[in-house]
């Protein structure tokens, strides 16, 4: 047993870092290189008007709108976008804010009022955008321009031309933001348990989950950690972090150029495991309240374990398959039930069979907090014993309670 506070936890926490410092730009690159190679066609402002520029155009275009009707009535009357971002949902409310993204048929919307909230898009009756925002036209083109949406009619405005598309083709859309940053959002949680008394144990445990979307494309970064101590003495010490970068090429159909894994447990005998491939995905099932897509394809696994017996090799490498799903359902407006599973299909020498399974309820609090309660159940078919002859338990459950924080 080792204290929690040892030399080899120090390093395992560098490694990590380390290892999400080599995979962020790895990621980035291939969103660049993507970027470059993409076949789909991307209709530009090649006006030379400033945003700004277009901005006036658009108002323009609303208040030529407003002229034609002789009688308006007041339910009819709509703001006009300074600064701000402008939706309206069914029942005729108004909101203003800052359009975050529409992706899966959900409308990310950041306002002062509400704070982060995401919509159903078909509650969605008009938008009035004053960012520039950039538009996944399905089998057609990414368009960016001023957006404005009403009922089942989309016209994306750029300087000297507007672009008009039924509703139903929108895969999705995000700014068209120069600034990197706008291109992020993501999520923390918390958990932590002190128990004393008989014994004394403390638990720790954080997840991290960000996001970097564009109008066809997704970058998850998901981390997952845990460490735990009982009478001063270090007894638990997982950490797992995922990528997975998504490309839409239909409103249902993607591909993963690349998805990877970093998993370190020594206490399930694992020093460093690397998991990397790539895969196509479908969504089978997309409405208001579900959303259910499945992916998968080839992998390689990498895994240093931590000791083994004299005549074992500590380093293995094998060919694999991934097979993972992605189920979201909302069960009221402040609960929202998250499950993902992955399956990992490898040579024997490397497990054999595992499985990561997280099912997490989040429960909001506030706009930005959530309480959230995780299950975690990972599973390996066949653990690699240590050179003391010990084989660590195929199974190993997590149940986490933690306060989230959306950013």
């Amino acid at each position: 047993m080792r204290s929690i506070f040892t030399m080899s936890s120090m390093e395992n926490f560098r490694h990590y870092l380390i290892i999400f410092a080599l995979i962020l730009p790895l990621s980035l690159l291939a969103e660049q290189t993507q970027e470059e190679t993409d076949t789909l066609h991307k209709v530009e402002d090649t006006s030379g008007l400033t945003p700004d520029e277009v901005r006036q155009v658009a108002k323009k275009l609303d208040k030529k709108a407003k002229v034609k009707k002789q009688k308006v009535r007041w339910e009819e009357l709509s703001p006009t976008p300074v600064n701000e971002d402008w939706v309206q949902t069914k029942s005729g409310e108004w909101f203003k804010g800052k359009i975050k993204a529409m992706y899966n048929e959900k409308l990310e919307f950041d306002s002062d009022e509400i704070g982060d909230y995401t919509f159903d898009f078909e509650d969605i009756q008009q938008i009035k955008s004053h960012q520039i925002l950039s538009v996944n036209i399905e089998n057609y083109a990414l368009v960016s321009g001023i957006v404005r949406l009403k009922g089942d009619k989309l016209t994306i405005i750029q300087g000297d031309v507007q672009y008009t598309f039924k509703r139903d083709e929108i895969i999705s859309f995000a700014p068209d933001a120069k600034d990197e940053r706008h291109f992020w959002s993501g999520k923390v949680t918390f958990s932590f348990d002190v128990r004393k008394g008989n014994s004394d144990q403390v638990d720790y445990s954080g997840q991290l989950n960000l996001k970097r979307r564009t109008a066809k494309s997704l970058l998850n970064i998901d981390y997952l950690g845990r460490i735990s101590s009982k009478n001063s003495t270090e007894i638990a010490n997982d950490h797992r972090l995922n990528l997975k970068y998504d490309r839409y090429i239909t409103r249902y159909f993607f591909w993963t150029p690349i998805s990877a894994e970093y998993y370190t447990d020594r206490y399930k005998n694992i020093a460093n495991q690397v998991t990397a491939g790539a895969g196509i995905g479908y969504t089978i099932y997309d409405d208001k309240d579900t959303f259910w897509s499945v992916s998968g394809g080839p992998a390689v696994v990498y895994t240093d374990y931590d000791t083994v017996e004299d005549n074992k090799e500590k380093q293995n490498y094998s060919p694999a398959a991934e097979i993972s799903t992605k189920l979201e359902y909302e069960f009221s407006k402040i609960t929202d039930l998250k499950f993902d599973y992955k399956i990992t299909l490898s040579d024997s020498k490397v497990g054999r069979y595992k499985h990561h399974m997280v099912m997490k309820l989040e429960n909001e609090l506030l706009s930005w907090l959530d309480l959230d309660l995780t299950g975690v159940w990972d599973y390996i078919a066949s653990p690699q014993e240590d050179d003391q002859g010990n084989i660590p338990k195929k199974s190993d459950f997590q149940f986490l309670v933690g306060v989230g924080i959306d950013f």
